[in-house]
């Protein structure tokens, strides 16, 4: 499997992760941090998915890039919130 193949799995996992997010719930979207497990069961899956991108660094090294990884996910996540919550206001 190459980088690319890699790449789009990955974003084909985040594009369903994101619409996990944007569910509506009794009417109204989902508009809060995922939780400790969530963000496990994400940083797990982005790991599975990169293994063979990584699997050159250190555990600590793949460890940070994955929290990262995470980390960047949930920031977008939230922006793009934001940007929809002000384009129907």
């Amino acid at each position: 499997m190459c980088i690319s193949d890699s790449y789009f799995r990955f974003i084909r996992q985040l594009n369903i992760y994101a619409l996990f997010l944007s569910t509506n719930i009794g009417g109204e979207l989902l508009k809060q941090r995922i939780t400790l497990k969530q963000r496990k069961e994400l940083e797990a899956k982005m790991g599975e998915v990169f293994h063979k991108n990584v699997k050159g660094l250190s555990a600590e090294l793949q460890k940070i890039l994955l929290d990262d990884l995470v980390t960047a996910f949930q920031n977008r996540i939230n922006v793009l919130i934001r940007a929809q919550d002000k384009r129907t206001y």
